[in-house]
């Protein structure tokens, strides 16, 4: 093993309560020069708050350290034929697509590209109708759908998160979604090329068995469950099995050492 990709919220951190050994982990980490990358599927902030908020819990990280989807998508944008791009996002997330032609709030036309991240308690019928209308006014319209994240961890307990919106739309649209974020194989390789190793020497880590286990292992990385955040006992019964299950980061010193040493 050679680098490793970490998952934040339910990993490093639940919500705004850093789980206990994170800071200490990371730091052992980084003194042993292993190559890292925090990957998430946050899209309700701007990675620089993302790296503030690391820093409040005692973890040094950059703006370059953190990839999101938001990064992933405004990347690809740049790629394609312009044209009206919808988001669904929170306004703090919108800085990083500047630049982009993005329609009004409340256009229900014109948009080649409609972009879903998580809205939260910000959506509503008529939110996700306007999306699904602006889907329905343009059949070259591409769903952008900014990671596959089925619930979190809240503060005050589980919560949906952006697949199910997205999911809604692809039924009500007829059209399959473009992720970019976990599980896509691509955000993964994206993620591994940024560190530049092969898929086979980088390690994922997350409490989600199925977006970030399954979605690493599809890609050929490996995949390491922790029991924080939104783990529960069920995860270890199904298809999936992780490559290594931790108690949490904090053991992470103590599983690699065991791991080169054998």
């Amino acid at each position: 093993m050679k680098a490793i990709l970490f998952d934040m919220d339910g990993v490093v951190y639940n919500a705004e309560q850093p789980i206990a050994g994170a800071a200490e982990a990371l730091q052992w980490v980084r003194k042993r020069g292993i190559p890292h990358l925090f990957v998430t599927n946050t899209t309700s902030r701007a990675r620089d708050v993302l790296a503030a908020k690391l820093g409040r819990f005692g973890i040094d990280a950059s703006e370059a350290d953190i990839l999101t989807p938001c990064v992933a998508a405004m990347q690809w944008l740049r790629s394609q034929k312009r044209g009206g791009v919808a988001l669904f996002l929170r306004p703090a997330v919108r800085q990083e697509f500047d630049g982009l032609d993005c329609l009004p709030e409340h256009a229900e036309t014109g948009a080649r590209y409609v972009v879903i991240g998580d809205l939260g308690d910000l959506w509503d019928f008529r939110t996700l109708n306007r999306a699904f209308r602006l889907l329905h006014s343009d059949p070259g319209a591409i769903l952008i759908a900014l990671g596959m994240t089925r619930f979190w961890q809240a503060e005050d307990g589980i919560a949906l998160d952006v697949a199910p919106f997205v999911a809604a739309l692809e039924h009500a649209s007829g059209r399959k979604a473009r992720v970019f974020g976990k599980p896509a194989e691509a955000f993964f390789h994206a993620a591994r090329a940024a560190l530049h190793v092969e898929a086979g020497d980088a390690v994922m880590i997350g409490d989600d068995i199925v977006t970030d286990v399954g979605g690493a292992q599809e890609a050929g990385l490996r995949g390491v469950l922790v029991k924080t955040g939104k783990f529960r006992p069920r995860d270890l019964t199904g298809e999936i099995q992780p490559y290594a299950v931790l108690d949490s980061i904090a053991d992470l010193p103590a599983w690699w050492e065991k791991f080169s040493a054998s």
